[in-house]
C-alpha cells in the first residue's frame, strides 16, 4: 500500500508541475511570431515615436517582427479595448500611457477598466511638461506668478492641447493645488503660437514642443513637472519646490491583456528593460527630452493606480468634459 500511495504521490505531484513546466517552456519559446504594440493615436506623434523606439530593439534582441498598429479613436480607448479583447498571449500588446489613467475618470461609460483588464508589462519611457509663459508677463518665477495670479483672479488665459489632455489636467492640478483662478483655453491643434503671441499668457507644455522656444527667448519656462530637475532645462526648478507635492510626468509603457502568462510577461519585462539600456537608446531619448522608464510590472501596476488616482481629482475638480 504506501509503494502505491508513493506512486499516487508522485504521479499527482509530477501532474501538478505540468502547468509550471509548460508555461516555462511556453516562455522559453516566445515568440514564435510578430508581437504587435497597439497605439491607440495616429502616427507620426509622440506616442508612435514612443512605440517605434522600443520596437526596434525588442525585435532585435527576441528575433520576431515587432510591429506598431495605429488604431486610433476614443482619446486612445478604441486601441486599449482592442487589447482587452485580444488573446492573453503576449502578442498583441497596448501603448499605455497617462491619457489612459485620466480617461478611466474622464470617460464616464469605458466598456472596459484599464487596472482590473491590462497587465501592466513595462515602461519605456518618462518625461516632463514645462510651465511656461509668455515672456511679457510680470512672473518670473513660480511664486511670482501664483501672486500674480491671486491678485488678477479670472484674468489669466491658461491655453492646452485640449480638454482631458495632460497639458489640460496639469494645469487644473496646479489650479487646485495652488489655490489660483485661470481661465482655461482649450486648442485643438498648437497651442504655443498663440501663447507666443501674448493671446494666451501660460501653458504646461510638452517639453520637445517648447523647449526650442525656451532656448530662444520666446517663452519662459517657469518650472518643469517632475519632481526633480530635468537635465535637458537643469537650471529650471521643479514646480513642486513651491507648491509641494506637485508632480506629473508624461508616460508611456506596455501593458497586455490579463491573463496573460506570467512568465510571458517577465520575458516582455526583461526583454523591454534590456533594451532600455542600451546607451544609444538612452542618448535618443535625451534628445527627445524624456529618459528611459525602467519598472518591474508590479512597481508599473503601482505607478498606474496612483497616476489614476491622481487624474482623477484633477479631472473631478476641472469638470472636464470629452469633446
Amino acid at each position: 500500500m504506501r509503494l502505491l500511495r508513493r506512486q499516487f504521490l508522485h504521479v499527482a505531484g509530477g501532474a501538478a508541475a505540468l502547468p509550471m513546466t509548460a508555461q516555462l517552456a511556453k516562455a522559453e519559446a516566445f515568440p514564435v511570431r510578430p508581437v504587435h504594440i497597439v497605439n491607440g493615436f495616429p502616427p507620426g506623434g509622440g506616442s508612435d515615436v514612443a512605440a517605434r523606439l522600443i520596437a526596434q530593439p525588442l525585435q532585435q534582441r527576441m528575433g520576431q517582427p515587432v510591429v506598431v498598429d495605429s488604431r486610433p479613436g476614443a482619446g486612445g480607448n478604441i486601441g486599449a479595448e482592442a487589447v482587452v479583447r485580444a488573446p492573453p498571449d503576449g502578442y498583441t500588446l497596448t501603448l499605455a500611457g497617462a491619457n489612459n489613467a485620466i480617461n478611466a475618470t474622464l470617460y464616464k461609460d469605458l466598456p472596459f477598466d484599464f487596472i482590473r483588464d491590462i497587465e501592466m508589462v513595462a515602461g519605456i519611457m518618462r518625461g516632463p511638461f514645462v510651465m511656461v509663459v509668455n515672456p511679457s508677463l510680470e512672473a518670473r518665477n513660480v511664486t511670482e506668478f501664483i501672486a500674480y495670479a491671486k491678485a488678477n483672479p479670472g484674468k489669466i488665459n491658461m491655453a492646452s492641447s485640449g480638454n482631458g489632455t495632460v497639458s489640460h489636467l496639469a494645469g487644473e492640478l496646479f489650479k487646485m493645488m495652488a489655490g489660483v483662478d485661470l481661465v482655461h483655453v482649450p486648442y485643438r491643434g498648437e497651442a504655443l503660437a498663440d501663447l507666443m503671441a501674448g493671446q494666451v499668457q501660460v501653458m504646461f507644455a510638452n517639453l520637445p514642443a517648447a523647449i526650442g522656444f525656451i532656448r530662444a527667448g520666446r517663452l519662459r519656462a517657469l518650472a518643469v513637472t517632475t519632481a526633480m530637475r530635468w537635465p535637458a532645462l537643469p537650471e529650471i526648478p521643479p514646480l513642486g519646490d513651491t507648491v509641494p507635492g506637485y508632480e506629473v510626468s508624461g508616460w508611456f509603457g506596455l501593458g497586455a491583456p490579463k491573463a496573460t502568462p506570467a512568465a510571458v510577461i517577465t520575458k516582455l519585462n526583461n526583454e523591454t528593460n534590456a533594451s532600455l539600456a542600451d546607451p544609444v537608446l538612452v542618448a535618443r531619448l535625451a534628445e527627445l527630452g524624456a529618459a528611459p522608464m525602467v519598472l518591474n510590472p508590479r512597481e508599473l501596476d503601482a505607478f498606474v493606480a496612483a497616476e489614476t488616482e491622481k487624474w482623477a481629482q484633477a479631472v473631478k475638480f476641472s469638470g472636464a468634459t470629452v469633446d
